[in-house]
């Protein structure tokens, strides 16, 4: 695996989605209400459009505001339409404060 920086750890905080360009993709983080935080990419599988642009989240459910396909924010699931999934990176907080995430691999 080949972690890199994303960010420090303060930038993210509970309940939000917090979206990143690194190395031309477009991520999503998102922190769900009691959960960890989970790193996914920024399009949405329907028609790849930009979550990074066109999103809510409510702490709990990610919405994507074109064509209104919605997410759970603890793994990702789409739960309207069901059958469907963000893709997902792997994500790691390190000891020191920063974000990691490894953008070659897919969980």
């Amino acid at each position: 695996m080949a972690f890199q920086t994303l960010c420090k750890q303060r930038y993210l905080g509970e309940g939000e989605a917090v979206p990143f360009l690194l190395d031309g993709h477009e991520v999503l983080v998102i922190w769900p209400d009691g959960g960890q935080p989970r790193a996914f990419t920024g399009l949405c599988p329907h028609e790849r459009q930009s979550l990074v642009n066109n999103s809510q989240f409510n702490g709990r459910t990610l919405t994507c505001t074109v064509h209104g396909w919605v997410f759970d924010g603890r793994n990702g699931e789409g739960l309207r339409p069901e059958g469907c999934a963000l893709d997902e990176y792997p994500l790691r907080l390190t000891d020191d404060g920063q974000v990691e995430i490894d953008l070659q691999a897919q969980v």
